[in-house]
């Protein structure tokens, strides 16, 4: 997808304060974080929203929520607790049509979250 900001970031067109990287998921901090600590992440494949996960890219998720445990241990958010949050469609809240992960820690979150 050419116009896409996620895919562009992936690409290495446009520069983000990278968290991780590997073949097929990179990690980034987010540029307007909600928490202490915000970090995106995103397959680098193109896939639009959780509505597009099927048997050819499941793995690609797993994959993706490896990557999330892996970065919460490495930056010790496993002590006081972390959120992954997944916003699918414009009533969701999803405003980059990419799939993508939000990883929060650092301050107390609420129940529901609004």
């Amino acid at each position: 997808m050419n116009d896409c900001i996620f895919c562009k970031i992936a690409k290495g067109e446009i520069d983000s304060q990278k968290i991780y990287e590997d073949d097929t998921v990179l990690a980034f901090n987010d540029l307007d974080p909600q928490a202490p600590t915000h970090i995106l992440v995103i397959p680098k494949e193109h896939i639009e929203s959780a509505k597009d996960i099927n048997e050819s890219n499941s793995q690609v998720i797993a994959h993706i929520f490896e990557v999330i445990s892996y970065i919460a241990g490495d930056l010790s958010l496993n002590d006081d607790g972390f959120r992954v949050v997944s916003n699918s469609g414009e009533n969701a809240g999803q405003s980059v049509n990419h799939l993508h992960f939000h990883l929060l820690s650092g301050r107390p979150f609420a129940w529901p979250p609004g």
